[in-house]
């Protein structure tokens, strides 16, 4: 992580810095929890030095007169139609009188607050385009944020200082995107909210990896998890996952094998076939853990890259995230879902679930853990290993698990929660990450089919995970 060497301030403090700034001078637009961004710097004095217009539609038909029609009005889509239509009339409107000394912005959000009854999700999207400097082409930056106080006055508080922090970062600190983001929490605490994705594009951000955003969030504990798909795109998880069955395989994928490919496969055929699960609805997540990338000491951005990039490569969707128990994984898909979730792993793994050391913080142990994993709609589907010494095939049904243990694994197979996948190809049983991420490093060609075609072009066309590309002999010294 970058030093951070940033004054720190106050909410007034930064809503007066950016009053005080001659040069950004925008529109509020809000929807859902009040004005409560725009109310900052009103209440800080100076305002008509940077607001040009404060405009919230609460009627749906008036929202839809302004910005278009669109199927939730607690979404990005309206999000983008508010920054979209809201900047454009500024520049419209002002750059031939101002143009010349005035960078111009457009704040939205567009937010659900606890309602009455106190039985709705509190959420909202927020969003600032801009231009960092007169004359510049446009910037923007998206997050999506999820208030956790369990009253309305305290959740619209947050929501109006995040608003302050992500003017005051976009404005004063778009040249480090990372300590932008660090800011986004400045006089708050993780308990009052979380932000589960951003997106910086536009010129100013042109150089920017989202994916290394979305990680950043989760390093920071913005979020617990963060998700982006195969074009790079970061995803908000609520829009992804909502009422969709899930299945989860976690890994290093360093790099991606044929047997990573051949279980996912194997899960989401068995998955599929099961009587509850909607054709056609499953979502399938490639999870790597803040565990298993800390595991160094610390986060190497390249190899991480080069995860997500041979992750690209095979056509899957990547979740982040800092859930390494696997209970605190369940719990966090479940808020997202009430239809089946899966998880596929191996027989190593599923021996590491059984073991009790996992849970010594839980005040009722493996037992609590496990309660809190299976009680939704979740099973575990499970891969074969085969021993690299005698040759046998490990599976759900001829594995042991320490002490008494064995009576508690017994009795979730018995019942289905844990199920041995069957229709697996032999053929890549014996195929370890670890082995081919050798065979890289030494290189001994036949890591290449170990791993699927596309993946193991991608790892030479980059020179990923220390690939060099052999020498050839020269001839001119051949006798």
């Amino acid at each position: 992580m970058e030093d951070d060497d940033r004054p720190r301030f106050g909410t007034n403090q930064k809503a007066l810095k950016i009053n005080l700034d001659p040069m950004f001078y925008g529109t509020f637009a809000e929807i859902g929890a009040g004005q409560e961004v725009a109310r900052w710097f009103f209440k800080v004095g100076a305002a008509a030095g940077t607001i040009s217009k404060s405009i919230s539609a609460y009627d749906m038909a008036v929202s839809d007169a302004i910005y278009g029609r669109c199927k939730r009005y607690v979404s990005r889509e309206r999000l983008q139609g508010m920054l979209d239509y809201e900047h454009g009339l500024n520049l419209e409107r002002l750059r031939m009188s101002r143009g010349d000394t005035t960078a111009f912005f457009t704040f939205a959000n567009t937010v659900a607050a606890r309602n009455y009854q106190g039985t709705n999700e509190s959420h909202g999207w927020m969003g600032v385009k801009y231009q960092t400097r007169p004359r510049d082409e446009d910037s923007q930056i998206i997050i999506h944020v999820r208030m956790l106080d369990q009253e309305n006055d305290l959740q619209q508080e947050t929501l109006g200082i995040v608003g302050v922090n992500l003017l005051y970062g976009a404005f004063f600190l778009h040249h480090k995107p990372p300590l932008l983001l660090e800011s986004l929490l400045d006089n708050l605490t993780t308990k009052r909210v979380e932000i589960d994705m951003v997106e910086f594009s536009g010129i100013e951000f042109r150089h920017v990896d989202n994916r290394v955003m979305s990680l950043k969030l989760v390093q920071l504990g913005l979020s617990g998890a963060a998700m982006f798909g195969p074009a790079g795109e970061v995803l908000q998880p609520s829009e992804v996952l909502r009422k969709r069955p899930i299945l989860v395989e976690r890994g290093s994928f360093r790099p991606v094998t044929k047997v990573n490919i051949d279980m996912i496969h194997c899960a989401h055929e068995r998955f599929s076939s099961e009587p509850e699960v909607e054709t056609g609805q499953v979502v399938e997540l490639m999870e790597i853990t803040m565990r298993n990338l800390l595991a160094g000491g610390h986060i190497d951005l390249t190899d991480f890259l080069a995860r997500a990039d041979v992750l690209a490569a095979a056509g899957k969707t990547v979740l982040i995230s800092d859930y390494f128990e696997y209970y605190r994984l369940a719990a966090y898909l479940t808020r997202y879902t009430s239809h089946p979730i899966a998880v596929t792993m191996g027989v190593a793994s599923l021996e590491d679930l059984f073991q009790e050391k996992y849970y010594a913080e839980l005040e009722g142990g493996i037992l609590e853990a496990f309660g809190r994993l299976f009680t939704k709609d979740l099973r575990i589907y499970v891969y074969p290993l085969r021993d690299p010494a005698t040759g046998e095939i490990k599976t759900v049904q001829n594995i042991k698990m320490p002490g008494d243990l064995q009576s508690l694994y017994s009795y979730l197979v018995e019942r289905g929660r844990i199920k041995q996948l069957d229709n697996f190809d032999e053929s890549v049983l014996h195929i370890f990450s670890r082995d081919v991420l050798r065979r890289i490093k030494e290189e001994d060609p036949s890591w290449e089919d170990m791993v699927p075609p596309e993946i193991a072009q991608v790892i030479k066309h980059r020179r990923f995970f220390g690939y060099r590309e052999a020498e050839m002999p020269d001839a001119t010294h051949q006798k």
